[in-house]
Order: C-alpha cells, then sequence, then structure tokens
C-alpha cells in the first residue's frame, strides 16, 4: 500500500478531507494526499433521475499509478442501474473509487444536524470502497466495514474497521 490519493470531485468541505485523509492514513497505513482533479460531472448527471451515473464519473479519474489507490470524493447523489442510490463504488482492477457524501447528512431526513456522526458515516463509505479498491468483497458480517451498506442504518450499524478474516485477505 503506497498511497490513496483523494480527488475531491466539485466543492468538498476542506474538513471533510482532512479527516477522510486522517482517518484513511490509520486504517491503511499508508500516506494519504489531497489531489483536486478536474472532473465535469454533468456528463455524468441522467436528468429523468436526478442522479449522476457513477460508473461514468469512475471512468473520468484515469488510471492511479502503480500502487496508488484513488477515492472520489463528490456531494451529488449516485446510482448504478438497478439501484435506487448508491453511497459509492469501486474498480478492483483500476484502483479507482468513488463516494458520495449526499445521502450522509442527518438534514437530509430532516433531522439536526450531527457533524460528528456525518464524518463517521463519510469515513466508513471511504474505508468500505478502498477496501473493493484492495480485493475485498463484501463480507456477511453486519459490523465489518465491508459489509454492503443498503441504507443509513447499516452503515450507521457497521464498525469503521475490517473484521478479522477481511484484515486478514487485506495483508496478505
Amino acid at each position: 500500500m503506497n498511497l490513496i490519493a483523494l480527488r475531491p470531485l466539485g466543492e468538498i468541505d476542506q474538513g471533510v478531507l482532512e479527516e477522510l485523509k486522517r482517518r484513511l492514513g490509520e486504517t491503511f497505513g499508508c500516506p494519504v494526499e489531497i489531489k483536486p482533479q478536474t472532473t465535469d460531472l454533468a456528463r455524468a448527471y441522467n436528468s429523468s433521475r436526478k442522479q449522476y451515473l457513477s460508473t461514468t464519473l469512475l471512468s473520468t479519474m484515469g488510471t492511479p499509478e502503480k500502487g496508488e489507490r484513488a477515492l472520489g470524493i463528490v456531494d451529488v447523489d449516485l446510482y448504478v442501474p438497478g439501484l435506487n442510490f448508491i453511497f459509492g463504488e469501486a474498480n478492483m482492477s483500476s484502483g479507482v473509487a468513488i463516494v458520495s457524501l449526499f445521502r450522509l447528512p442527518q438534514e437530509r431526513y430532516a433531522l439536526p444536524p450531527d457533524r460528528k456522526l456525518f464524518l463517521e458515516r463519510a469515513v466508513k463509505e471511504a474505508i468500505h470502497e478502498l477496501g473493493h479498491t484492495y480485493g475485498l468483497g463484501h463480507c456477511p458480517k453486519e459490523r465489518c466495514i465491508m459489509y454492503f451498506s443498503n441504507s443509513l442504518r447499516d452503515t450507521d450499524r457497521k464498525e469503521a474497521a475490517f473484521c478479522p478474516q477481511c484484515r486478514q485477505i487485506l495483508e496478505s
């Protein structure tokens, strides 16, 4: 694990990027850099769904250098065909992933703001998608970070850590 490049696509709060940088560095034990990237989000927009096709955004991020992983961060609503929405997506072979912050804040659901909870959700989704770029699939254990999140309840229930089996795969 050489480097994780955080690539904000669009306007992303600097505090969020700094928290992701810190926590991803701790989790993966490698340097994390924030590398802004110019990406035309509009080309991924589906006006009938009022959402952005994540696969299109992933393809615009290019291929990272050998040993590097790239994580795009967006604040738009993402989808893939067959699902109403997604929190993120990863391309296992290219080492590129994307995470959306759009559905993570409490305010989105007419609840009082909770910055700590929002940041924890962002960290969990980022770790999960980067886990895929290191070859991990979904885990059946509800508390493992690699468990599939179909809702925020799933995300909130997970720990921001790999279960022993996923950690072993990651380290091998």
